[in-house]
């Protein structure tokens, strides 16, 4: 098993333990490919929830950019719900986590076809 493979099964595991979610397999591997080179880097492999910019690079790179979504508060409201269902609480954001309830959230999945 590859680098990538075990990251993607940790990633699996937080969305059954932490969020309570069955992953789709196949949607988080895309979610995670997605994510490119940053699941590797210690510091940008997580999303720092309460960091406002950090927010609004998601909302403006992921959303907006990648998930092709129109700019408005929903937008925002969806972060917040993907910050919610992994729990505030929790330190270690995973990014690719995050990504895939923002992609889910939103009905996206059309975007990693």
């Amino acid at each position: 098993m590859g680098k990538r493979d075990e990251l993607i099964a940790k990633y699996a595991d937080d969305l059954k333990n932490k969020c309570n979610v069955t992953p789709d397999m196949a949607l988080l591997t895309k979610v995670t490919i997605g994510c490119g080179p940053s699941i590797y880097d210690n510091d940008a492999q997580t999303v720092a929830a309460s960091d406002k910019d950090e927010l609004e690079r998601i909302r403006t790179n992921f959303l907006i950019k990648k998930l092709g979504l129109t700019d408005g508060p929903s937008l925002m409201d969806g972060i917040n719900a993907a910050v919610e269902t992994y729990g505030k609480s929790e330190r270690n954001k995973f990014r690719a986590v995050f990504y895939y309830l923002l992609v889910k959230h939103f009905g996206r999945e059309a975007a990693y076809k």
